[in-house]
């Protein structure tokens, strides 16, 4: 797989909560969930995002925002409009004093707010991942805290087919839902890495270089295998040296260093699978044994492998700041 498959593939939904709000103005909901990662697209009218950590970024219908967390942000729909209702990390409804709104602002499925008479002016849909991968967790990291995609004609279909089926409760709902989620999360991050002026990570921008891309492809293709600088320079036709100098400065770590962190992402994914060893996690991604895996785990991670499966992951700093692409 390419750098930015391997990477995409790790923020994948999986019993995502998603929900339909409706709304007519005053109206503020402030988000204190706690959440890795949240979508929000806007299907009818504006809305203001506010962000705790980062500037506030418009909505408009179509457009399409990525808010990183845990941190805490504001949907309104004016800067000005004074908090009504909090989302806690409960998922639970409650007025800025805790008084608990629970069925008061249920309109049916996984749709809720309090419209007035004009039946809704505004409609938004959100998208929460509970508990992204750690192969996502390296994307997230470079992530700012708000990115925002103008509204596309091609994600007019894409939105519209989620709004239908958000309200839906047929046999295998939230796995369509999931995979209509990841579609979204998916083109946004896609435009923001592609737009040279976002800032995106070392790593992706390396893909294009046709000595550093080569290694990269290499290692992420074929993790488990006892890769070197020498002979990841002579696949790539340069010397060691030449190699060791150009990846560092392109990706940010040297090859062997990528490399661990790597195989560490794809163990932690995998220690997340039920009938997973630490034996054969250890295998699949490079390590000689359960023991070198659990001293490498641990030194970087601060944790053992069974410590991270019974719930010791980090959380993965990001970039603080808002970015709307053009």
């Amino acid at each position: 797989m390419d750098t930015l498959t391997g990477l995409l593939d790790g923020p994948k939904a999986r019993g995502a909560v998603l929900l339909k709000s409706v709304f007519d103005p005053p109206w503020a909901v402030r988000i204190e969930d706690r959440a890795p990662l949240s979508v929000i697209t806007m299907v009818r009218g504006p809305a203001w995002l506010l962000p705790d950590d980062g500037e506030p970024a418009l909505i408009g219908p179509g457009d399409v925002a990525v808010v990183r967390g845990p941190g805490a942000y504001t949907l309104a729909d004016s800067r000005d409009t004074p908090v009504e209702i909090t989302v806690g990390p409960d998922q639970r409804c409650r007025t800025p004093e805790g008084e608990d709104l629970g069925e008061r602002l249920a309109l049916g499925v996984r749709t809720w707010g309090r419209p007035g008479p004009g039946a809704g002016s505004a409609v938004a849909l959100s998208g929460t991942y509970q508990a992204p991968g750690e192969i996502g967790r390296r994307l997230l990291g470079a992530l700012p805290a708000v990115l925002v995609r103008p509204a596309r004609a091609a994600d007019v279909t894409l939105i519209t087919l989620l709004a239908t089926e958000v309200a839906r409760d047929e046999p295998g709902q939230e796995l369509v839902l999931d995979r209509l989620l990841d579609l979204l999360l998916i083109g946004v991050l896609r435009a923001w890495l592609a737009a040279p002026e976002a800032g995106a990570p070392g790593w992706y921008r390396a893909q294009g270089d046709p000595v550093v891309g080569v290694a990269l492809r290499l290692l992420h293709e074929d993790p488990a295998y006892g890769w070197t600088v020498a002979e990841l320079a002579r696949r790539a036709g340069v010397s060691r040296a030449a190699l060791a100098r150009r990846f560092t400065e392109l990706v940010g770590e040297p090859p062997v260093a990528h490399l661990t962190g790597w195989r560490l992402a794809l163990a932690a994914d995998l220690l997340r699978e039920p009938d997973a060893t630490v034996a054969t996690v250890a295998r699949r991604v490079g390590y000689g044994s359960a023991f070198a895996l659990s001293t490498a785990f641990k030194r970087v991670r601060g944790v053992s492998p069974q410590q991270y499966r019974a719930g010791a992951g980090a959380e993965v700093p990001g970039m603080s700041g808002t970015v709307v692409l053009g």
